[in-house]
């Protein structure tokens, strides 16, 4: 019952408000023409004024005072063509304001709405979120606002902000579960891809310093060598880079998801891939054939493996290093419209939320690819 009289309420207090202009306008309007009558007669007592002193001709006043006249007949008795007439006019929208926009408001909600659901307060809902991601969300904040200090909340909900890209509150997560619980591998390695996601991709020295940290932890952590190795590449020190994303390739499993893209910067530094390349690759024999080519043989052989490719993930979009590697290569073929095709149609094989997802987001920011609309 209370909700309906709440509903009713701000339906009056809405009605008044759009209104109010209308019933303004018209007495606005009234006020104006009686100041336009006070004009003529005015004008009237100054031309009998001029005429007195000589000023005029009879004629000529006549001729103005039969003008003065008629306007101030106009503006007093009122010409049905020339004079409005607000209050009659607005009665339409005054009955559109106070009758069809309640009951159109009301069959919409009867409609679309479920007014048999029972209310379910914040507190209620915090209680039994379910799976309702921003409802468990928010229970986390709540009690992280009662006990800062619990590291393990920050914790968990640290990699959480930065799926749902809340990058600055990840940030702050990943700060206070450093504080609070102390250093690990996953928490440094995760507060160095927030300052990068802060940052469009660069690696910055508060970046580089909490990956070094990560890695004096845990040497072989490939996480935090391949993005050590891209701040060496982003300074321009290419042979460097190069070298360090041969040693990740070389200890790293033949498996590994990581491999191709490590494969991409090697070859962009200047260096020879050891390792197979996603399917619908370029293999060896074609880089063979594309080195005795001409240069405009060698571009149409590389776009027709691209699109040779883009067809296959098409047809078999579950594929991630092959997205990985179409995205690049549009890109290197400066056709950023196709890149960004590819992007999103990656992103619906494996969505931004997700680890792959990211890494998709993160190259193609990378290689200044427009990502606006796609994080969610």
């Amino acid at each position: 019952m209370l909700f309906w009289i709440l509903v009713a309420v701000l339906t009056a207090a809405v009605a008044v408000i759009l209104l109010y202009p209308l019933l303004r306008g018209a007495k606005a309007a009234e006020n104006s023409r009686a100041g336009e009558a006070a004009v003529y007669r005015d004008q009237l007592r100054e031309l009998d004024r001029d005429l007195a002193g000589g000023l005029i001709t009879p004629e000529e006043a006549d001729y103005a005072r039969a003008e003065i006249g008629r306007r101030l007949i106009a503006v007093s008795a009122g010409e049905p063509e020339t004079t409005p007439k607000p209050a009659r006019h607005h009665r339409v929208t005054e009955a559109f304001v106070l009758l069809i926009l309640p009951v159109l408001g009301l069959c919409l909600y009867l409609t679309m709405g479920r007014p048999d659901l029972p209310a379910q307060p914040l507190e209620a809902r915090l209680e039994n979120p379910g799976n309702d991601m921003a409802v468990l969300i928010a229970k986390a904040e709540r009690h992280l606002a009662e006990n800062p200090d619990d590291g393990k909340g920050w914790d968990v909900l640290a990699p959480i902000y930065f799926r749902t890209m809340r990058v600055n509150d990840a940030q702050l997560a990943y700060r206070n579960a450093i504080r609070l619980l102390g250093p690990s591998p996953i928490r440094l390695d995760g507060l160095a891809e927030t300052l990068m996601a802060v940052s469009d991709g660069v690696v910055t020295e508060e970046a580089r310093q909490a990956l070094e940290q990560s890695l004096a932890l845990e040497p072989d952590n490939p996480r935090a060598r391949f993005y050590v190795a891209l701040s060496v590449e982003q300074a321009g020190r290419t042979d460097e880079a190069r070298r360090a994303f041969e040693a990740l390739a070389q200890q790293s499993p033949a498996d590994a998801p990581w491999l191709p893209l490590v494969n991409e910067h090697i070859a962009k530094n200047g260096g020879a891939a050891a390792q197979p390349t996603a399917p619908g690759g370029p293999t060896s024999e074609d880089v063979a054939a594309a080195e005795n080519m001409s240069a405009g043989d060698r571009q149409q052989l590389i776009r027709g493996m691209v699109q040779s490719l883009d067809a296959k993930l098409t047809a078999e979009p579950n594929n991630f290093e092959g997205w990985m590697r179409l995205i690049r290569s549009y890109a290197v073929l400066n056709d950023k419209d196709r890149a960004a095709d590819a992007l999103k149609r990656g992103l619906a094989a494996f969505p931004p939320a997700g680890e792959q997802g990211r890494q998709l987001l993160a190259l193609a920011r990378e290689l200044g690819i427009a990502t606006e609309g796609m994080t969610q």
